[in-house]
């Protein structure tokens, strides 16, 4: 698996639209397929594949199309490395906004 944590955010985006290709591809669907299953436009698979901006939705539901469910599962995880982080999550879950400090907006 390739680290992408040193990698600026449009290279992030060309190596994901090129991995969808591929699958895609690989999976031996044509874009009207993927469209057509995933409930949204020829267009907007072209331009998801093209790295072009699409909607969340869109993104989600081709990778259900591709049986990528697991990985959404994964995407926002809370990493959670000891019983202190648990608690943390667990007391945060029903906040909705982060407080700013008085030092904010300055």
């Amino acid at each position: 698996m390739m680290d992408l944590t040193l990698r600026k955010p449009s290279e992030i985006v060309k190596l994901l639209c090129e991995r969808l290709r591929k699958e895609r591809l690989t999976q031996q669907m044509t874009q009207a397929d993927i469209a057509a299953r995933a409930g949204i436009g020829v267009n907007t698979v072209s331009n998801l594949e093209s790295g072009r901006n699409v909607g969340f939705e869109n993104l989600v539901r081709v990778a259900m199309v591709l049986g990528r469910g697991k990985e959404l599962e994964a995407l926002f995880m809370p990493q959670i490395d000891s019983l202190d982080d648990l608690l943390r999550y667990e007391k945060n879950t029903d906040r909705q906004r982060v407080k700013r400090s008085a030092n904010d907006g300055q």
